[in-house]
């Protein structure tokens, strides 16, 4: 922070020191109307280089904003899809081993660095809905319906977390994905 009030300090100082400076030789050319041109000139280009400066560092600032947001979408997406095959796959398998018990958990160190809060709280929820399943090795089908429902209620907490900006509707997505899950 010190370092940009620094050069904020000294940008000013120099604005104000060129416009002094400007105004001066301004007026000591009111003899001589070309010079007063040549100075107004040299003050449009000043003032020209120094907006489009500025307008160039906002433009970067928000370019670099825009590539880290697609960079961490990226990377959710990715997480997120995986957890989803990760989950696929234990179910169709039908059962639970110690590698995918480890495996879920190295999941969760890593959901845990880019997931946002309404997520962690529900991935939570459904932590413990596996670790239940976990105890006999089995998935059975009454716990695979356990377990979808509770994805599809964890999927719509992943969804508002991917698409940040979307309205709230009418619709409550959580149950309309739960009650999607129940038709299988």
């Amino acid at each position: 922070m010190k370092t940009s009030n620094k050069y904020f300090s000294i940008a000013l100082f120099t604005f104000i020191t060129g416009y002094l400076f400007l105004h001066f030789a301004y007026n000591a050319a009111a003899d001589m109307p070309f010079t007063q041109e040549v100075v107004l000139v040299i003050l449009g280009t000043i003032a020209t280089i120094a907006i489009t400066a500025a307008l160039i560092s906002k433009q970067s600032e928000i370019e670099l904003e825009k590539e880290q947001r697609v960079k961490i979408f990226d990377l959710k997406s990715e997480l997120y899809l995986n957890l989803i095959s990760f989950i696929e796959s234990m179910i169709l398998k039908g059962k639970l081993e110690k590698k995918d018990m480890l495996h879920l958990e190295f999941l969760t160190h890593k959901i845990s660095v880019i997931a946002s809060i309404e997520v962690l709280k529900e991935y939570s929820e459904f932590i413990d809905i596996i670790k239940e399943v976990s105890n006999d090795e089995n998935i059975t089908p009454m716990e695979s319906d356990e377990i979808s429902i509770k994805l599809s209620e964890l999927c719509a907490k992943i969804r508002y977390d991917l698409i940040q900006k979307e309205d709230q509707t009418d619709v409550n997505i959580e149950s309309l994905l739960t009650k999607n899950i129940k038709r299988f």
